[in-house]
């Protein structure tokens, strides 16, 4: 065990401050994503061009690791996976990705990363719906779990119907004035939150249909793979019809680059890796928790760069977001606890039986051998 303790280590570190320091560095690094996601649109790159070249960015990354290291636990290739890649594409790359770029166009960094924090509770909410998670409201473990849901969905609407004054920005007299859509004319805050919402839905939703997929196909890397790979072309399909201005796929700055760049590579390829690692080393419950960190980092990046306000409706619902978060997650953490202890004393009771019926079995073997003999001794003794 020490042995193994010390393989793990990297550079005298031990593991739980590699994982911590992951964590930390994974969510500056989505933190970066949201704000460089947010120049791009401001330069005025396409919202179909950009998410087709972030995906191919991405596909080159993962299809080397996905053939190779899962030769053995890929299987067959079929018409029926091939239907359901491209619906988890549909759900998980077009819709999600379409979403959220639409919702942050309208809105601001800080309150895309804010509502994100509600997939947790969401997914948790579909995969009650659809019967794949159980609910025991006579539980402590089943009433955190409503009312953390219940808490985020607050959270969402609070942000979505309210926008509320200026409490902090790079002006300090607007602080007490109602300042219009942080993106000019044209936007509107409230259908940008709605996209928002639509975006968290079909994260959520790709969550939940990957659970049946992956039971048939235990190939995560793969799956991921041909998910992303529907998704390029669902893109180019809709970018052929709606994008039709040749110029728009063209470069006209090296910062137009960067962020495509960013996008593919850091968010999606390096991203995706760090998160497989920390989720098998530290587990799904430990992943979340990092997530409202995120937040804050996009809070203060996105006002240090693009001098972003914070109004007081975006904090009253990150508040009952990130509330309504760990409220499901501690729900999580102890229906699993509950979980194991029920099974280790299954485990222990059906060993103890198996024990006594070895005894019975030993006992209905000697006793036909001793009752011929008593009798016999009585017979004699007779």
């Amino acid at each position: 065990m020490a042995a193994e303790a010390d393989a793990r280590k990297v550079c005298g570190l031990p593991e739980r401050v590699q994982l911590h320091g992951a964590m930390l560095a994974l969510q500056f690094g989505y933190a970066g994503f949201h704000v460089v996601s947010r120049l791009a649109l401001n330069m005025g790159i396409s919202k179909l061009v950009f998410p087709v070249y972030r995906n191919i960015i991405a596909l080159i990354l993962l299809v080397p690791f996905a053939y190779f290291l899962e030769k053995k636990d890929r299987p067959q290739l079929t018409l029926n996976f091939v239907v359901q890649f491209f619906l988890l594409a549909l759900c998980g790359i077009t819709a999600n990705q379409g979403f959220y770029l639409l919702g942050l166009d309208n809105t601001s960094p800080t309150f895309a990363s804010a509502i994100q924090n509600s997939v947790p509770a969401i997914t948790f909410a579909m995969a009650a719906a659809l019967r794949i998670e159980r609910v025991r409201l006579d539980r402590r473990d089943g009433v955190a779990k409503v009312l953390g849901t219940l808490a985020c969905v607050a959270g969402a609407s609070v942000i979505t119907l309210y926008k509320g004054p200026t409490i902090f920005g790079p002006k300090l007299q607007d602080a007490v004035a109602e300042v219009p859509a942080i993106a000019g004319e044209g936007k509107n805050w409230t259908l940008g939150c709605v996209y928002l919402i639509g975006h968290c839905l079909s994260w959520s939703g790709w969550l939940v249909l990957q659970a049946p997929v992956l039971k048939k196909y235990p190939a995560r890397l793969s799956v991921t793979s041909y998910t992303c790979f529907f998704g390029v072309i669902q893109f180019l399909i809709i970018a052929a019809f709606m994008e039709r201005d040749a110029d728009a796929w063209a470069f006209h700055s090296g910062s137009e680059l960067f962020t495509i760049l960013y996008a593919g590579f850091i968010a999606s390829g390096v991203a995706f890796a760090v998160q497989i690692w920390c989720i098998d080393r530290g587990g799904p419950v430990f992943v979340a928790v990092y997530q409202p960190v995120q937040t804050l980092v996009v809070a203060i990046m996105a006002s240090l760069t693009l001098g972003e306000k914070f109004y007081l409706g975006g904090i009253i619902g990150a508040v009952f977001i990130i509330a309504g978060l760990y409220l499901v997650l501690w729900g999580k953490s102890q229906e699993r606890a509950r979980l194991a202890k029920e099974a280790s004393a299954a485990a222990t009771i059906a060993t103890a039986d198996r024990i006594i019926a070895g005894a019975g079995k030993s006992s209905s073997v000697t006793q036909p051998l001793l009752l011929p003999t008593s009798s016999s001794s009585s017979d004699n003794a007779v």
